[in-house]
C-alpha cells in the first residue's frame, strides 16, 4: 500500500474507478487510504480508541456504538448494553456480526445515518482528530478494507466507500470558509 497516491480529480467513487482504469488526466489529487488503527491515518478507523458520548451513554469507540445500534428496537436489544461494555471494538464487532443476533428490521435503512451521527460526534469530541481530518485538504479518503465493499473499497477497489465519503463530508462542512482564510 502506498500512501498517498496521485490520481485524477473527482469524488472518491470516481477516484476508485480511475485507479482501476488506464485513464490519465492532467489534474491530480491525493488519495489517502486508511484501514487499521496501527497504520497511517488509523485514527479515521471506527476502531480507533476515541470515546464518544451519544444518546446519554458513553461508548468506548465508534464501532461499539455502531454495532450496538443494530439491535435497538429488536428482540436482541439486551445486546446494546453488552456491546457497550465489552473491552475492545473487535469484541463489539464479533457480537454485532453474530448471525444468531438479528438486527432490527429497519437497520439497513438506518445504518448510514447511525454511522454519520457517530463519526460527527467523534470529530466534535476530539478537536485534534478534526484538525487531522482538515489537514487532509482535498484528498480523497478511502477505507482500504479488502473485504468491505459497502463501507470501504474492497479488494478490487470497486466498493462504495461510504465511510470515506462521510469523513470527506464532515471535513468539507468543518473547513474554514475562504473568507475566513483571508482574515488570518
Amino acid at each position: 500500500m502506498v500512501l498517498p497516491t496521485k490520481v485524477p480529480t473527482g469524488d472518491a467513487a470516481t477516484a476508485i474507478a480511475v485507479l482501476n482504469s488506464a485513464a490519465i488526466d492532467v489534474f491530480f489529487m491525493t488519495i489517502i487510504y486508511f484501514y487499521k488503527v496501527d497504520q497511517p491515518y488509523g485514527y479515521f478507523s471506527n476502531f480507533s480508541p476515541h470515546a464518544i458520548e451519544l444518546d446519554g451513554q458513553h461508548w468506548p469507540t465508534v464501532e461499539h456504538y455502531y454495532q450496538a445500534q443494530k439491535f435497538v428496537g429488536s428482540n436482541f436489544e439486551y445486546l446494546v448494553t453488552k456491546i457497550r461494555s465489552v473491552t475492545t471494538p473487535e469484541l463489539a464487532t464479533e457480537i454485532g456480526r453474530n448471525p444468531h443476533h438479528l438486527p432490527s428490521a429497519d437497520w439497513p435503512q438506518r445504518k448510514l445515518v447511525v454511522m454519520e451521527k457517530a463519526l460527527r460526534q467523534k470529530f466534535n469530541t476530539h478537536p485534534d482528530l478534526l484538525q487531522l481530518l482538515l489537514d487532509t485538504g482535498t484528498a480523497a479518503i478511502i477505507e482500504d478494507s479488502p473485504v468491505d465493499y459497502f463501507w470501504g473499497c474492497g479488494l478490487d477497489r470497486s466498493g462504495k466507500n461510504h465511510l470515506g465519503s462521510i469523513l470527506m463530508r464532515i471535513r468539507t462542512e468543518n473547513a474554514p470558509s475562504p473568507a475566513h482564510k483571508n482574515l488570518e
